[in-house]
């Protein structure tokens, strides 16, 4: 059986989430699912008449974090944590945006400390378990997501998030099964799909790996990285139609990308050819 770093050489297998990753993209706050970058002029208006309200903050750091902006919503963290010392959420969502940029210690300290004021908090054992997974600190990354499943068995993140570290130590049978979990718990996210996908084919059953592939696409049209990794599922499979216009919509979405146009290459794919991905 080829490994699965091996099998997807080049650039197409997962990396250990970005944001969120990789699944999750969003602030880690549990209340950021009313935040959106349409939310920015509302909640600087809100705090323009209330400039003590830490929440007000705490919801605009996740508003600007979704849109990258992280020295701003590092300072509103900064100042939600300044009007309340124990808002733990606002810890965890800043412990995000450091590691977002790189500052691995400085997001440790801060999801430790969400984890003394509520230790319970399952997301922010999440958070937690995804920064010691970017130090090399497996056996701590593992012990969160345990932890962050026994406190939230229905906390799709959590599962997505160990079954990575599972497929990075070849672990493959215990990857799919927390996949497969993670996709019924939520069904309308491309990445476990794809995490399920390549593993699928580390393991040699591309079938399954193409019909996960398939979903991933099927949900998010311009995942690059899902149409890629289905262009190697069907390469794989010897369907050099659709794994060319696999390839293809990879190259459209993600200009210059390279493991995208290696494989376009490999299964003879013709620039301007129109082709069939779907029959």
């Amino acid at each position: 059986m080829r490994g699965l770093a091996a099998l997807l050489a080049g650039g197409l297998m997962l990396s250990g989430c970005s944001t969120i990753m990789n699944m999750p993209t969003t602030m880690v706050d549990d209340s950021a699912s009313a935040a959106s970058p349409a939310n920015l002029s509302s909640l600087t208006a809100v705090l323009a008449k209330n400039p003590n309200d830490p929440q007000a903050y705490n919801m605009r750091g996740s508003v600007l974090g979704q849109a990258g902006r992280y020295q701003d919503a590092l300072a509103d963290f900064d100042k939600a944590i300044q009007l309340d010392p124990n808002y733990a959420q606002a810890y965890a969502n800043r412990g995000l945006a450091f590691r977002q940029t790189g500052k691995l210690d400085q997001a440790l300290a801060d999801y430790d400390r969400a984890l003394q004021i509520d230790p319970a908090y399952a997301v922010a054992f999440v958070g937690r378990g995804m920064v010691h997974r970017d130090k090399g600190e497996l056996l701590q990354a593992l012990q969160d997501f345990n932890k962050a499943v026994q406190i939230r068995p229905d906390n799709a993140q959590a599962y997505y998030n160990r079954g990575l570290l599972y497929q990075s130590q070849r672990q493959y049978q215990f990857a799919i099964d927390d996949f497969s979990t993670s996709i019924g718990l939520s069904q309308q996210q491309a990445e476990p799909f794809v995490a399920r996908g390549l593993t699928y084919m580390a393991v040699g059953d591309l079938k399954a790996a193409a019909g996960d592939l398939d979903d991933a696409v099927q949900l998010e049209p311009e995942n690059a990285q899902a149409w890629a990794s289905r262009g190697l599922a069907y390469e794989r499979m010897n369907d050099k139609e659709k794994a060319a216009g696999s390839y293809a919509r990879a190259m459209g979405i993600r200009p210059g990308y390279q493991s995208a146009m290696d494989g376009f290459r490999r299964v003879g794919g013709e620039a301007g050819k129109t082709y069939t991905t779907f029959n």
